[in-house]
């Protein structure tokens, strides 16, 4: 057991406990509103309410880990749609598999993927610096060591993996990287997801990519791994997506958290490991959910509206909030990450003046040797409707002066 605590003595603290702790004691000076936490409050589509009605009598069975071939066969369809990947380019039986919302399954690839030694020392897991917290968890309970690479303005918000230690990169079992990024909206071309594939295979770590963000976009429609390593000559096991796995997710796509639903698809042999771990040890999707997904995916016209409501909150966003506080319109997702200096001081201010919640980009990060580059910034989740995001944006801006 204490070998246990010791390994997750390294493991970040939330950042919504930390908030509270911040404004303890400050009263809102307005009705409050939550705009840090990055939970979709849009409509989601009818018709997932009807199939779950449809499918209830199967909350009485037993789900396959699998899925059902309807749910694999619209995440195949929605992919080559998406990405323009050739028909046949994911085999929906072998590489790709259903989850119960990315978090779990994000966490428990690092728990197959990364070896107890990598190049005779203990493996590293490199991670984005800000990042999603579950990223470092799933390094700690690996056994991994976390090292966080600064994802800055300077770089344009992207990890540059390319320039690390051959040492470090020697010992990497798995990178994490999220396109586009929480926090800072940033978006990884195809000629950035080529170069990266190409380091994992030279290194032979596995690229795990986060792109749950990939149908809200502002003006370009991101590029995806799959559709990248396309680009790439095809390695001698002759499966094009070799040391390559994807994630998606319907919670911010269709507007669905609660639903729980989403996906991963890649690299055979390691979909094929994975499906073998997740009959294990592994929750599986309920059979209405799949129902429920299956129709989801292979819908595009509820995703188009509900992008079409972010990029008019990004428009509400860049008349209230002009060129102050470092705005720029984000390339894809649903938060604005604005410099205000000093972000703990401007997530008190703000509360204070009002009333309104905004997450400390610090609270994201992790210190470097150039200091926490989240420490000037703040998080802002442009997920309420679209009068309420309005008025919360002009609070914030009154707020700050």
């Amino acid at each position: 057991m204490a070998d246990a605590q010791d390994r997750f003595a390294a493991l970040p603290e939330s950042p919504f406990p930390r908030l509270n702790d911040l404004l303890a004691g400050i009263k809102p000076g307005a009705e409050p509103l939550m705009m840090s936490l990055g939970e979709p409050q849009h409509p989601f589509p009818d018709f997932v309410r009807e199939e779950l009605r449809a499918h209830e009598a199967d909350y009485g069975r037993y789900p396959p880990i699998i899925g059902t071939a309807g749910f694999r066969d619209a995440v195949a369809g929605w992919l080559g749609r998406r990405f323009d990947l050739p028909v046949g380019a994911v085999d929906p039986d072998t590489q790709i598999l259903p989850v119960n919302g990315t978090r779990e399954a994000l966490f428990n690839i690092a728990l197959l993927a990364s070896p107890p030694e990598k190049a005779g020392k203990q493996p590293a897991i490199l991670i984005p610096n800000p990042f999603y917290q579950c990223y470092a968890a799933a390094a700690l309970a690996a056994g991994a060591e976390p090292r966080y690479i600064a994802a800055r303005a300077e770089n344009g918000f992207l990890p540059d993996f390319e320039g690390l230690p051959g040492d470090l990169l020697a010992r990497t079992s798995i990178v994490y990287f999220c396109s586009p990024a929480n926090p800072q909206g940033a978006v990884a071309d195809k000629d950035y997801l080529k170069r990266l594939i190409t380091l994992a295979r030279h290194h032979g770590f596995l690229l795990v990519m986060d792109e749950c963000y990939s149908d809200i976009y502002d003006k370009v429609p991101p590029a995806g791994a799959l559709s990248a390593c396309l680009e790439l000559p095809v390695p001698a096991s002759g499966d094009a997506f070799e040391n390559v796995i994807v994630f998606h997710s319907l919670s911010k796509r269709s507007s669905l958290p609660g639903l729980r639903s989403g996906f991963c698809a890649g690299d055979k042999k390691l979909m094929m490991r994975f499906r073998s771990f997740r009959n294990i040890a592994a929750p599986q999707s309920p059979l209405p959910v799949l129902a429920a997904a299956a129709a989801a995916w292979n819908d595009d016209a509820h995703a188009a509206e509900n992008r079409a409501l972010y990029q008019k909150k990004i428009d509400a966003a860049e008349r209230i909030l002009g060129n102050r506080f470092g705005f720029y319109r984000p390339a894809g997702g649903f938060f604005l990450w604005l410099d205000v200096g000093d972000g703990e001081a401007a997530a008190r201010q703000i509360w204070e003046k009002g009333g309104v919640k905004v997450l400390p980009g610090k609270y994201l990060s992790r210190d470097d040797e150039a200091g926490n580059p989240g420490e000037a910034y703040i998080r802002v989740a442009l997920v309420h409707p679209q009068d309420t995001t309005e008025d919360g944006l002009k609070r914030l801006a009154n707020a700050l002066g």
